[in-house]
């Protein structure tokens, strides 16, 4: 098995490398993904290392790893923003559009059935403008539990496999949720994360509440928080001054959010930190770009850090995984389509 890595562009689809980075390649449009589609999420799982789906502006695709294809999904036609896929029951997966909208599948994306969510419509009003599903995490720790993070719409939670789904926001300083974790605490006590534009958020009591939690740093805008994946010891969290900004921070805590510390990247950050890429088949490699398309690589669980020499202009998204050596190498190529000459 080999490590693949894909990068999902703001507006320059999927971008591929099996070199840990060193070199990228982006299949054109006859691979059956139009190249200049907006890429915002993957998934895949381990028992089926020939399928990954990605997120994108036209709707849920499937790539097939065998034929080097992208191909549509029942889930066409919407602008998808999320796609997570149930570690344990990979036939479960749910997925998040804009304007923000759930939809679950019980059969590995073969039909789709939209969920409830309680007062989602009235934020497009509010914002202006079409929310949108920014996170879906299936809880570790109640594997019935489910929840959504809209921007701009707050955060839900499903204590019934999606069955039903309720709005909390109480004590939330903003509405424009971007990520959630699922933590304990030292004392083993259940605690979870919520970032926004205006900083880090911490529940309690199952979400019921939320708090605000000032980060000791120069902006309090946070994006993706995530653990490494050997467990809940060591969180990272997406910090910088707006999106895209300028400049960003890389922070983590091993205290379960009491102390948030920064992880120093080897460059001059162009832009938010935004998102990170882990896998539980490997801890030790982790990435992390900045919204501008930055890309860092740290193969010693993040400890130390290498900046990669490829840069993307606008991301959105990172995963990788591992899949079969035999594998077909995707190749740089040239559309077919040639024009001749009137006669």
């Amino acid at each position: 098995m080999k490590v693949r890595t894909y990068v999902g562009s703001d507006g320059h689809s999927v971008w591929f490398s099996d070199d840990l980075g060193e070199t990228w390649v982006r299949p054109n449009s006859l691979s059956g993904l139009y190249l200049e589609v907006a890429v915002r999420g993957f998934a895949s799982h381990p028992s089926d290392p020939l399928s990954l789906l990605a997120a994108t502006s036209k709707g849920l695709m499937h790539w097939d790893e065998k034929i080097a294809l992208w191909n549509p999904t029942s889930l066409m036609g919407k602008d998808v923003w999320s796609i997570v896929q149930n570690e344990k029951n990979p036939d479960l997966l749910y997925a998040g559009t804009c304007p923000a909208a759930l939809y679950r599948s019980s059969d590995r994306g073969q039909t789709w059935s939209e969920c409830h969510l309680p007062d989602v419509s009235q934020f497009s009003e509010i914002n202006m403008g079409p929310t949108r599903v920014t996170q879906i995490l299936f809880d570790p720790l109640a594997p019935e539990t489910v929840w959504a993070t809209i921007e701009i719409g707050g955060i839900y939670r499903s204590q019934d496999n999606g069955a039903t789904w309720e709005r909390l926001s109480e004590g939330l300083v903003s509405a424009d949720i971007h990520g959630i974790l699922v933590t304990v605490n030292e004392k083993g006590e259940r605690l979870l994360m919520a970032t926004t534009n205006r900083g880090l958020h911490y529940s309690h009591d199952n979400g019921q509440s939320w708090e605000l939690q000032t980060l000791k740093s120069p902006w309090q805008y946070t994006r993706s928080i995530q653990h490494r994946a050997d467990g809940f010891k060591r969180i990272f969290l997406a910090n910088g001054d707006w999106p895209p900004g300028s400049t960003g921070r890389l922070l983590y805590s091993d205290d379960a959010g009491k102390n948030w510390l920064e992880k120093k990247l080897p460059a001059e950050l162009n832009s938010s930190v935004w998102v990170f890429a882990t896998n539980p088949v490997n801890a030790n490699l982790i990435y992390v770009l900045t919204n501008l398309g930055q890309l860092f690589i740290s193969q010693d669980a993040g400890e130390t850090w290498r900046k990669l020499k490829r840069e993307f202009g606008g991301i959105r998204s990172i995963h990788w995984r591992m899949v079969p050596d035999d594998v077909p190498v995707i190749e740089q190529k040239r559309s077919s389509i040639s024009l001749s000459a009137p006669a």
